[in-house]
């Protein structure tokens, strides 16, 4: 009998507890890795490890009947939960549930406009959105123009159905389809000047390129982040025939190395889709035309080429060191393709700060002291655990306006700097963001709460969580706003 409700369990990814002995040798045996994950907190293994070698963990005192007894309480409460042993499964409250609930006309919207939300606009020369009257003849080019399952990309169930872009491109406009490559690997050349002819006779050129699971998946590490094959020399080579604005699309997982395309001004503008899912036509054609305001933003920093040969996959690190220039916006402070964060919009916006503090007063347990426990304010840093968290909120106030001629939605990126003095930190980290629609010419006010234990703290080279003292800087586009944290030594009585 347990004395507590357990309401959730916690499982492995997929093979991982036998890739632990099996691959990386954590263990010297099999029956210790199986006693060292169930010990850590480990309830479900998503494959046969536990199940061939707890046994004889437990056999060998390795692991204890009680020990297996908790995981498997964890896990049949979530059943117990669920109406598994309620009797007929049919009549419980999720009994009915089945593949007709899938795809259901909510689903399929949800579907839409996840992939709506998630599409970048990278570039932006004027040339989008494109019109319906302009741009009546529309050439569509690439090998993902008409792609279906590429866009679910990996660990994906069954799609409902599937628009491809160049599907949902023709619900616009007339289109003029050449796929240029045969595949996103783009070995030849042979087909280029039938893009060439059809970009050359059309309004508009939509060139859908990129990647797909043949160059990026799980076990399949590309080695370079440029378009593979030709697929550079065909977007050039589009670009320059195209009679209108030439518009770059790119699906992919990662980062890809497109700067030859940045700098061109015959590419006039470049999306990101990322893998869009099952209605991503419908939602590339959708931005494309302006239904949709693009709002997404690069959930990672787009590297050049050359920083590939400056990090060995031997090394991890992520802070910076002779030689290796590190990892992530966090670190990194090298030349970048794009940035994270980075994402524009049709429409304009501006933001203001209307309240924000300037300083902050952070109260130390002074029972510390009187314990001669000196590591609570160490390098002008207080140890997290050694103040009040709850006390430490700071709210900011932002005003966000659409100056522009279109109503959109815009994403309000936080970051934080810590003070100059501080070692063994980020140059700036996300600490908040925040989605706000915005209708053109209107304004809306965003409250974003700052907390001085979670979003300013740092861990040092010691694995301890501190707060800096001084002056932390925090951004929000262009606008900098700083704040002033002192140490309060009179503060929290036990």
């Amino acid at each position: 009998m347990f004395d507590f409700i357990c309401i959730r369990y916690i499982v492995s990814d997929c093979d991982s507890v036998g890739v632990m002995y099996d691959t990386q040798h954590f263990t010297v045996t099999p029956e210790e890795s199986a006693a060292a994950t169930i010990k850590a907190g480990l309830d479900l293994d998503c494959g046969p490890f536990l199940a061939i070698y707890t046994d004889l963990a437990i056999r060998r005192g390795l692991l204890t009947v009680t020990d297996v007894d908790m995981a498997l309480a964890n896990t049949i409460t979530v059943q117990m939960r669920l109406g598994m042993f309620d009797g007929e499964p049919s009549a419980q409250p999720y009994g009915h549930l089945g593949p007709r609930h899938v795809c259901t006309p909510d689903h399929k919207q949800l579907a839409l406009e996840a992939a709506r939300q998630g599409i970048v606009l990278l570039k932006n020369s004027r040339s989008l959105p494109l019109s319906t009257s302009r741009h009546r003849t529309v050439a569509v080019i690439g090998p993902n123009s008409d792609v279906t399952e590429t866009m679910i990309g990996n660990y994906a169930g069954v799609a409902c159905d599937y628009t491809s872009p160049l599907k949902g491109i023709s619900r616009y406009v007339r289109t003029v389809h050449q796929p240029g490559c045969s595949n996103v690997a783009c070995k030849a050349n042979n087909l280029f000047g039938f893009a060439e002819v059809a970009a050359r006779h059309s309004d508009a050129t939509v060139l859908i390129m990129g990647l797909d699971q043949s160059i990026e998946a799980e076990f399949k590490d590309r080695t370079g982040l440029i378009l593979p094959g030709y697929q550079q020399e065909l977007v050039t080579r589009v670009a320059q025939a195209s009679k209108g604005p030439t518009i770059l699309v790119l699906m992919s997982g990662g980062p890809i190395d497109v700067s030859f395309a940045k700098y061109d001004r015959r590419v006039s503008a470049i999306l990101w889709a990322g893998y869009p899912g099952q209605a991503g036509g419908t939602a590339i054609a959708d931005v494309l035309f302006g239904t949709t305001n693009p709002g997404g933003k690069l959930p990672m920093t787009w590297y050049p080429q050359s920083y590939v040969a400056k990090v060995p996959m031997t090394n991890m690190g992520m802070r910076p060191s002779r030689g290796y220039p590190g990892r992530t916006y966090r670190f990194y402070k090298g030349p970048v393709v794009f940035p994270f964060g980075h994402g524009l919009s049709y429409t304009n916006f501006k933001q203001s700060l209307a309240l924000a503090p300037t300083d902050l007063s952070v109260l130390i347990n002074t029972n510390l002291f009187a314990t001669k426990n000196y590591s609570t304010l160490s390098s002008n840093a207080i140890r997290v655990k050694h103040t009040n968290c709850d006390s430490l909120s700071l709210p900011l106030h932002i005003d966000v306006e659409n100056i522009g001629n279109m109503d959109g939605t815009h994403t309000l990126l936080l970051f934080s700097e810590p003070p100059a003095s501080v070692k063994w930190s980020p140059n700036k980290q996300l600490i908040s963001f925040h989605r706000v629609h915005v209708v053109a010419g209107s304004k809306q006010r965003v409250k974003i709460d700052v907390h001085a234990c979670k979003h300013l703290s740092v861990v040092d080279e010691f694995g301890i969580r501190r707060i800096p003292m001084g002056q932390h800087s925090l951004y929000i586009g262009d606008l900098k706003h700083s704040i002033s944290l002192q140490a309060n030594l009179e503060g929290i009585k036990n």
